[in-house]
């Protein structure tokens, strides 16, 4: 039995057209007419930010409704052509959010189709989708939830008969300095001396009034919202997208997701994941890295932004899978 993806799948990329008072036969065509001031080929020409509701399968999720600004655009190889059919990207493309689940192969025979309609000017095409992935995450201990959006971005582009594609997304995560927790534990240890100075014993009651007290937190290391961003290059062979377990990866791995709904207990877990779990910006792209390498992705980038509350500049790390020639994301060449 068919699934729904495979039924819209399987349907044509067919235009509807509404009648008008004019055909287009009838109405000037300035593209045709006009005489070009200056002749040459265009590295690309579309559109961008398209508003575009699509349904878009998750690996884990399935069928998910995003809403995406989309950008679409192609090669202009003809230097004797004034412009692309830019209206007919248009409505190819919406056609497309109407009647098809956006999986890698679904993407890939729509750009292939693009080509077809510019067979004659174009021989690359190129289609990025950015959204918000909203994904519903639960409490740390509280059992509450609540909604947590991630930027990402689904990208593919056609050249010479062979289609790329990519998958971004962008998460959020705490991040506590080691060295700030080193100094701020040695400030700690130093007002604990001084407190009890003039005692030769001290009990075990004394010790944790004195830690449960303000004084307990005299000196604390300062955290700060992170994110990391990764890209990956998506498989041939494969079909729905693997946003949500590339979420899932990212914030296993370094353990401090920012939270959504949170409750006193969740607040303390946090701050027992944060202690557990200090890093510099380095040790975070590290982290990522390593389990990256361990996965099956054909190639992958990542970079690592802390926004200091130390200082008034980000700390900052890039790695890669080590591929000769290095893997250069964001097939977006017109924002």
């Amino acid at each position: 039995m068919s699934t729904h993806s495979e039924k819209m799948a399987a349907r044509p990329i067919k235009l509807t057209k509404r009648t008008g008072k004019a055909s287009s036969q009838d109405l000037p065509d300035i593209a045709k007419s006009m005489v070009r001031e200056h002749r040459g080929t265009l590295d690309w020409v579309g559109m961008n930010s398209i508003a575009l509701p699509i349904q878009f399968e998750d690996s884990l999720k399935g069928i998910q409704q995003i809403n995406a600004k989309a950008q679409i655009c192609v090669n202009l190889n003809n230097p004797q052509v004034k412009g692309i059919h830019m209206s007919r990207l248009y409505l190819v493309l919406t056609e497309f959010s109407q009647n098809q689940v956006l999986t890698a192969k679904t993407m890939r025979t729509f750009l292939l189709k693009i080509l077809e309609s510019h067979e004659d000017i174009s021989d690359k095409a190129k289609l990025v989708l950015k959204f918000d992935y909203l994904i519903n995450q639960p409490a740390l201990i509280s059992g509450y939830e609540g909604w947590k959006a991630y930027p990402s971005q689904i990208s593919a582009e056609v050249n010479e008969g062979k289609v790329n594609l990519e998958a971004f997304v962008e998460v959020p995560y705490s991040s506590t300095c080691p060295c700030s927790a080193a100094l701020a534990r040695q400030l700690l240890q130093q007002a604990f001396a001084k407190d009890f100075s003039d005692q030769q014993t001290i009990s075990k009651d004394e010790v944790e009034h004195w830690l449960r007290s303000e004084k307990g937190s005299s000196a604390t290391p300062h955290s700060q919202r992170s994110a990391a961003k990764v890209a990956i290059k998506l498989r041939p062979e494969q079909d729905a997208f693997e946003l949500s377990q590339l979420i899932q990866v990212i914030e296993s791995t370094l353990a401090t997701p920012v939270q959504t709904a949170v409750k006193r207990e969740d607040e303390q877990e946090f701050a027992r994941l944060n202690g557990e779990n200090m890093m510099f910006c380095e040790d975070a792209s590290r982290r990522l890295k390593a389990v990256l390498n361990r996965s099956d992705y054909i190639d992958f980038w990542l970079k690592v932004e802390h926004y200091e509350s130390l200082h008034a500049h980000d700390a900052v790390a890039v790695a890669t899978k080590g591929i000769e020639g290095g893997y250069q994301p964001y097939l977006n060449p017109m924002s």
